[in-house]
């Protein structure tokens, strides 16, 4: 299950995705703080903004974390696609899950 919050808003509650859920995380993905979970729409933003970090799933057609940055460019370059995502699949909590 996706995380959800509740908000109040002048009387009324709405429903907010926070981000990517650790638990929900495919298991290509390389571990560490990156990570792609199962909201992942294969729309392609995070493998042209980061190619040295993310890739494709061919088969399932959806985009993982197939190498952690290794600089603060990639560092960037994957926080820029995190920001970018349309789905919010993309998290960079992995190092606090235990990874």
């Amino acid at each position: 299950m996706h995380p959800w919050r509740d908000v109040l808003l002048s009387g009324k509650s709405i429903d907010l995705i926070t981000m990517a859920d650790y638990e929900n995380r495919y298991e290509d993905n390389a571990k560490g703080k990156f990570y792609v979970d199962d909201q992942c729409i294969d729309c392609d933003l995070c493998r042209e903004t980061a190619p040295e970090n993310f890739t494709r799933e061919e088969d399932g057609g959806y985009s993982f974390v197939f190498k952690q940055p290794e600089n603060d460019e990639e560092v960037a370059l994957c926080e820029e696609a995190m920001e970018g995502c349309p789905v919010e699949a993309i998290g960079e909590d992995g190092d606090e899950q235990g990874e």
